[in-house]
């Protein structure tokens, strides 16, 4: 959640039993951070950080959390092209690196950043198999479902196929309040890579329910935007435990 998920949000939470938590999403070149001004115009949450102070201020928000807790960290970030995230990949304690496919703010889609670069598959693969070539972290791609023009099965594999370490899917449903869960059982028929399922999570059952349909994992935003989670994480392990054994 941009302008929303630092070191001091996620510090908060981390002792309700995280495994992994994620900082951003930060614009790191000239294009994007300019795109995050407009979007500040209307009054919108972002980090807004100058191109030549972005790599220290990620480091040391990451230190933030790493001299407190032992945990993964995982940084989201948005460019238009791969160079300055494989730079970023390069901090010492930064353990994932995660691309941003998945913004829908016009400011971001217009400069093919956010979930347009799903919509140019081949500009698409070639900007993520450079980022998996140089990065010196794990990574992930956060994507969107159900975006129009777009085969999310498609661009799954593209992702699955690169070796890329996580898939991060919002598994949006248009005119729903709840998550696509057929989609993530389709991704998860056609890849083998570790599925993140977000949206929609807000108690013991949604959670159980990505899980039940393929979802290697969960990530919570939403439901703990007042920096307190209302269910037991430990509830959640167990339940994926089980299934995986099944």
């Amino acid at each position: 959640m941009a302008g929303i998920t630092d070191s001091k949000f996620v510090k908060q939470l981390i002792p309700y039993g995280f495994d992994m938590v994620t900082i951003g999403g930060y614009n790191i070149d000239k294009e994007t951070i300019k795109a995050c001004e407009e979007i500040l115009k209307r009054d919108r949450k972002e980090f807004k950080i100058d191109e030549e102070d972005v790599i220290n201020h990620i480091e040391n928000e990451v230190n933030n959390i790493k001299k407190e807790f032992n945990i993964l960290v995982s940084v989201n970030l948005r460019a238009t092209t791969p160079d300055p995230i494989i730079e970023i990949s390069k901090i010492k304690n930064i353990d994932v690196i995660e691309l941003n496919a998945h913004c829908r703010q016009q400011e971001l889609t217009n400069i093919n950043c956010g979930q347009s670069m799903m919509k140019k598959p081949e500009y698409f693969e070639e900007f993520l198999k450079e980022l998996n070539k140089k990065s010196k972290s794990k990574t992930s791609v956060k994507i969107r479902a159900n975006v129009e023009g777009v085969d999310t099965i498609h661009i799954s594999k593209i992702i699955n196929d690169l070796n890329t370490d996580f898939l991060h899917l919002d598994c949006m449903k248009l005119g729903t309040s709840y998550g696509d869960l057929e989609i993530i059982k389709k991704i998860n028929k056609n890849t083998d890579i570790f599925i993140i399922g977000n949206n929609s999570i807000v108690d013991i059952k949604s959670a159980k329910d990505m899980l039940s349909v393929g979802a290697s994992g969960i990530s919570i935003a939403r439901a703990i935007m007042n920096g307190k989670l209302h269910f037991n994480l430990n509830e959640i392990k167990e339940y994926s435990k089980r299934i995986k054994s099944i």
